[in-house]
């Protein structure tokens, strides 16, 4: 356990919060002990301010860890930098102009060898994939045809953040994309 004068992070106040909801819903107190021990918590700034409240909660017995573990590593993200820039390009390409050929590229190549590649890559080649349908069927509608420039910036903007979520070893999901490509 850190000294009780480090600062907390709020993912150690989420983590007591959770503790505290967890009591409230055993109905261990009522309403307003729960606001209280609630108001402590998310208010707390170093560890002696979360202490007490786990205290309150278990009492003598071992409280359970106040402070999780760090996560594991993932098993997709990417050992060496060129696995990250391909798993970039998949979504910058689209960008210059190769909105279905440059995913489709990196796919056929890069997925072979890196796991990471392949799932950017994919999801690239979804995405635009569900821009091209709504852009050949959106048309047949006058709602359609002004959400198509709409639909071009967004794909733009969208292209430019999966390449830098890409970049910087994140997953990244297109919003409201039809996935047809597994």
């Amino acid at each position: 356990m850190p000294p009780a004068h480090l600062r907390v992070t709020n993912q150690d106040r989420e983590h007591v919060v959770e503790h505290v909801k967890a009591a409230y819903a055993e109905g261990r107190f009522d309403k307003l002990e729960f606001d209280e021990r609630l108001e402590r918590a998310m208010t707390a700034r170093t560890h002696g301010d979360l202490t007490p409240i786990m205290t309150e909660l278990y009492g003598t017995r071992p409280a359970p860890r106040i402070y999780p573990a760090p996560p594991p590593a993932r098993p997709d993200a990417p050992t060496e930098s060129n696995e990250r820039l391909g798993a970039s390009l998949a979504h910058l390409l689209t960008v210059v102009g190769f909105p279905i050929v440059g995913p489709l590229i990196l796919l056929l190549t890069g997925a072979k060898t890196s796991p990471y590649i392949k799932q950017h890559a994919v999801e690239a080649l979804n995405f635009h994939l569900t821009v091209l349908g709504a852009t050949i069927l959106l048309p047949f509608t006058l709602v359609g045809i002004v959400l198509i420039p709409v639909i071009w910036v967004a794909a733009f903007v969208l292209s430019i953040a999966g390449g830098i979520s890409a970049l910087s070893e994140n997953s990244f999901r297109y919003p409201l994309t039809v996935r047809l490509i597994k």
